[in-house]
């Protein structure tokens, strides 16, 4: 099954959420109010909406995500490649490089896992 679609505003309430698991609704409102300035029905709203797309639940006022931040940033990237980069990741990665430069270390890490990719290690 594919990763429901994030959009930003619901994204920043996901690293709210993902960060406090599981997490009252109320102190989830709480927390937005805080740290986005949402009022109470925005954020009941946004829970409502993210619960109907199968990106988190809602049980007995306690909410919890069943799409991870991994599984988020994952599918934004290749939504970003296909509709940008024609779904070539070399494009990407060479648009990429050309506007953020890389330190040895950084590459050194890229190397790594191209190589346990290339030994069928996975994305470690």
């Amino acid at each position: 099954m594919a990763t429901p679609k994030i959009f930003e505003s619901e994204y920043k309430f996901c690293l709210i959420l993902w960060e406090h698991e599981p997490v009252k609704s109320s102190e989830l409102v709480a927390l937005c109010r805080e740290k986005l300035g949402w009022k109470p029905t925005t954020t009941y709203t946004v829970i409502k909406r993210l619960a109907e797309r199968g990106v988190l639940k809602n049980e007995n006022t306690i909410v919890t995500s069943l799409v991870s931040k991994d599984e988020a940033q994952a599918a934004e990237i290749d939504e970003l490649v296909e509709t940008r980069f024609g779904g070539s990741l070399p494009a990407f990665i060479a648009a990429f490089t050309r506007s953020q430069k890389l330190d040895a270390g950084e590459i050194d890490k890229v190397q790594e896992m191209i190589d346990r990719y290339r030994r069928g290690e996975g994305d470690g």
